[in-house]
């Protein structure tokens, strides 16, 4: 089973990098600049095919791919290369690739919140009596809207936020009740079976737009589907935002962080747990892990990394500003440096998951 798992999380990445590395493909073609190469994968050429002015490949390791456009890397006379384009251009092509992943993630979210059979909602439909809330002023029917002026959208909002919550400290939680808006001050309770901290209450559950209908459970609206939708890939996009920035301060632990093997684990146990109810199941949880993958691939690609689409774009930013483009192999060595950098961090991840599953 090993190798379908395996092979699944490869599919999975390709699709992922296809998509991202469409919406390079497709600005540039819009922008009017020649694509030389279409690549999925790295290192040696497996197969390939030209069509036209570009060349279609599938490289040996199946990780990552790219988009090669002429006078990327190299300073071109010819007035379909890159650097001959404008900066807007050139941006939009750099920030159509994490752009595609967003929005596949979202196509993604949005089918499996379509069809869940329940999608709890930040909102209160009865108070538990074992936490603190049922005493300072939680009501059925409030909808929690923030928390310590961190905005809540979806049910999943409250687990990030209270992850972060240290010992008995009380929290303003902003509920919106009617018409009215009231601000209660709640200490938070710890629940030992979760290992963490709750405010005490169970939330109001719908069923999907495309489930059969459940007696005593409404169904979500075309307009809460989307709604729902988009604010789950905002949580998605914060929790990566999170962890990098715990990862950076050291308040994350190396057995917080998985790469290429430890997702093949992941898909493993999704599809082993899943099938045990039914292929659909094991479809729409692997739904759930193209999601974070592309809004992994797409906050990364954002970050102002040199080698990474985020530091691209600082790079052109900063030449508009100036009107005068950087000196090419000066930027060319940044990018090779955080490049080089990138590829160490990978095989440090790498080198962890072989560690956790030995």
């Amino acid at each position: 089973m090993l190798i379908i798992y395996i092979l699944i999380t490869l599919l999975i990445f390709s699709v992922i990098v296809v998509v991202h590395e469409a919406g390079h493909f497709a600005v540039a073609k819009l922008n009017g600049i020649l694509v030389e190469e279409f690549a999925v994968g790295m290192g040696p050429i497996v197969f390939s095919k030209q069509v036209g002015e570009t060349l279609y490949s599938v490289r040996a390791f199946p990780l990552g791919g790219f988009c090669r456009m002429l006078g990327e890397e190299d300073d071109s006379n010819d007035n379909r290369a890159f650097n001959n384009k404008s900066v807007m251009a050139r941006m939009a092509v750099i920030f159509t690739g994490p752009l595609m992943n967003f929005i596949f993630g979202f196509v993604a979210v949005f089918i499996v919140t379509a069809l869940a059979q329940a999608t709890p909602l930040p909102v209160v439909s009865d108070v538990l009596e074992n936490g603190n809330a049922i005493n300072q002023g939680l009501e059925k029917g409030d909808r929690i809207i923030k928390l310590n002026n961190e905005s809540i959208n979806t049910y999943q909002d409250l687990y990030l936020y209270l992850d972060g919550v240290k010992g008995n400290e009380d929290i303003t939680v902003l509920v919106k009740r009617g018409n009215e808006r009231k601000e209660l001050l709640i200490t938070p309770k710890f629940n030992s079976d979760t290992n963490s901290y709750i405010i005490g209450f169970k939330p109001l559950v719908k069923t999907g737009l495309l489930t059969e209908k459940v007696e005593g459970y409404e169904s979500m609206t075309i307009t809460e589907t989307v709604s729902e939708s988009v604010n789950t890939l905002v949580y998605y996009v914060k929790s990566v935002i999170v962890g990098f920035v715990r990862l950076f301060t050291l308040k994350l632990s190396a057995d917080d962080i998985s790469g290429p093997i430890g997702i093949v684990n992941v898909v493993g146990e999704t599809v082993e747990t899943g099938i045990k109810y039914s292929v659909f199941s094991v479809i729409k949880s692997l739904l759930v892990i193209i999601a974070l993958l592309n809004v992994n691939l797409g906050v990364i690609n954002l970050f102002p990394i040199p080698a990474m689409d985020g530091g691209r774009l600082v790079f052109l930013a900063i030449e508009g500003l100036r009107r005068k483009p950087f000196d090419r192999e000066k930027e060319g060595f940044v990018h090779f440096t955080g490049f080089v950098l990138l590829i160490i961090f990978m095989f440090w991840v790498a080198y962890n998951d072989i560690i956790k599953i030995i």
